[in-house]
């Protein structure tokens, strides 16, 4: 069953099954894409499980357009910064992402420091949030637009200002393939 059937389910009868399977469908993604955001496996952890159950209070409002995971990835997108907001860990966390301590405890148990992880630390939180997006998670640039509510031409913008900022800040001159 595809993902619309299952939220038409959910939306028309309340079924938590069908939910659960969206939840199964999706809690990787979902949980990654905050994992990359807020550098911190445990918060990210907490904020999808909040990310879901707005999506359960919101799934009426999911009507069809675009993917059913560029609506989710927009919930927890918001729930993020909703959460930035309430909180100074999440503001120092950001402040502080760019220093080789903060990346190490990010990372995962072996404590390695990926590549990937040095290039998103230079970043702001919204330029990590549409690469993440864009690159991690595969969405067109109108999706992420919906998901941050930007325009499409800032997306574009924020993409390519992103990957200069990291070719600038690692030395990388031969980019011919992005």
């Amino acid at each position: 069953m595809d993902d619309s059937l299952l939220v038409a389910r959910v939306v028309a009868q309340q079924d938590a099954a069908a939910f659960g399977e969206l939840v199964r469908r999706h809690q990787s993604q979902v949980r990654n894409f905050l994992r990359k955001l807020t550098r911190d496996k445990d918060a990210a952890d907490d904020l999808a499980q909040d990310a879901f159950l707005h999506a359960w209070d919101r799934l009426h409002t999911f009507v069809g357009h675009g993917t059913f995971i560029g609506w989710l990835l927009k919930v927890a997108y918001t729930t993020f910064l909703q959460a930035k907001r309430k909180s100074t860990r999440y503001q120092e966390i950001l402040a502080q992402a760019g220093t080789e301590n903060d990346a190490a405890s990010a990372t995962s148990a072996t404590d390695e420091i990926t590549d990937l992880d040095k290039f998103l630390a230079v970043l702001t939180a919204e330029e990590r949030a549409v690469m993440i997006l864009s690159y991690a998670c595969g969405l067109s640039h109108r999706e992420i637009g919906d998901a941050t509510a930007l325009p499409v031409g800032t997306v574009k913008s924020i993409i390519f200002r992103g990957k200069e900022k990291i070719r600038d800040s690692f030395g990388i001159e031969d980019h011919k393939y992005g």
